[in-house]
């Protein structure tokens, strides 16, 4: 059966179903979904990639982020880093590697926690984070996509942060406009759009943290989003969260921009079609970075000003000039190079200003003075 009958004989049996359930099933069906099939398709040669997949200096440079964290801290005995969603686990392993290289101290308190649903994926991370796992400095667990709980490898009073990178794109989300709440249902022999009333809590926070729908405008929502955030404020009781993905604001909404946001991409080639072939393609909406704030402010923790991913890697990189992304750069070809894919991470015309960095914390004092977050100005971080 494909993923295309499975979903259909879903709508037969109970009718037309949310977009988020068809979201959910085209990405996390246990056997059919995009992210539970193949690995392959992570990457330049898949059907789409992340900073990490662009050079280990995105891992690099986050982890000097991350060391100051801990030094912020006081350099706690133990210290746990959560990442959500990490894929084939390039960050993690770039991150642990280069923290045992450089950074000793920190790699001696660290413990890596990944937190993975899909069980081919898992598979992977267990072969690329072979020795680190063997050593106890990394686990992998699930997490329960129902009641997204995320279960942490350490007890709760050791210091933690949570990083997600390109994890809340990919959250499935309630599409809203004038006529309500779209639904997906199966006739004659294809997926078509009907509408129904939305829910109550799905208006609230379409009212608080988004904009009233244009006529023939559609909006998406994301509740697990909020959902996560959540979770992750309730895990973060001393530490850090760091949130990276391409997204936008409430502000940027009322100016006019980043309405209707939902795209799919397959073989690297965009289309705005979700029904076009269900788990053989990527389904993705920006992040609303105002909603996600709110969720951690109301948890009580404090969210730094929102920055572009091209300030916090250049705010991280600018103390010693991006030595990171050259120090094993043997001849001047290297050195282009990796020039090129480092300006890809930092440039408009690349990844550096569609994504977006929220930080939030909780227990922490001098958040503002991480490199990441101050580009430019005076370092008295210590």
């Amino acid at each position: 059966m494909t993923l295309r009958d499975k979903i259909a004989d879903e709508i037969r049996k109970t009718g037309p179903i949310p977009f988020s359930r068809y979201m959910e099933l085209c990405l996390y069906e246990p056997e059919l979904g995009f992210y539970s099939r193949d690995v392959k398709r992570f990457g330049r040669a898949g059907d789409f990639y992340t900073s990490s997949d662009v050079h280990a200096v995105f891992g690099r440079l986050v982890t000097r982020q991350f060391e100051q964290m801990w030094r912020v801290l006081d350099r706690p005995t133990q210290l746990e880093i959560v990442e959500l969603g990490p894929g084939r686990g390039l960050f993690a392993r770039d991150v642990l590697d280069w923290s045992e290289k450089k950074f000793p101290q920190f790699f001696q308190a660290l413990h890596y926690r990944l937190i993975e649903q899909s069980e081919a994926l898992r598979r992977h991370l267990e072969s690329t984070l072979s020795r680190h796992i063997e050593s106890g400095r990394a686990s992998i667990a699930a997490v329960d996509r129902l009641a997204r709980r995320i279960n942490r490898g350490l007890a709760p009073e050791v210091p933690i942060i949570v990083f997600a990178n390109e994890f809340f794109d990919a959250l499935p989300i309630e599409i809203l406009g004038q006529q309500g709440k779209l639904l997906v249902d199966f006739r004659e022999g294809r997926f078509v759009e009907c509408w129904q009333q939305a829910e109550p809590a799905e208006l609230e926070l379409l009212n608080a943290y988004s904009v009233t729908p244009l006529p023939g405008e559609r909006l998406e929502i994301s509740i697990p989003s909020q959902l996560y955030m959540q979770q992750i404020a309730r895990i973060v009781v001393c530490g850090f969260a760091l949130i990276i993905d391409y997204g936008y604001t409430r502000d940027e909404q009322l100016a006019g921009r980043h309405r209707g946001t939902l795209i799919t991409f397959r073989q690297h080639v965009a289309s705005a079609n979700p029904y076009q072939a269900p788990g053989e393609q990527d389904i993705t909406a920006q992040v609303n970075f105002t909603a996600l704030a709110a969720a951690e402010e109301q948890k009580g923790l404090h969210v730094a000003p929102l920055v572009t991913q091209s300030r916090f890697l250049l705010g991280i990189g600018e103390a010693n000039q991006f030595a990171d992304a050259f120090e094993e750069c043997a001849v001047p070809q290297e050195r282009a190079k990796v020039a090129l894919q480092l300006k890809h991470l930092i440039t408009p015309a690349g990844m550096g200003e569609s994504f977006h960095v929220l930080v939030a914390s909780n227990g922490v004092r001098r958040i503002e003075e991480l490199s990441g977050l101050s580009f430019g100005e005076k370092k008295i971080l210590s």
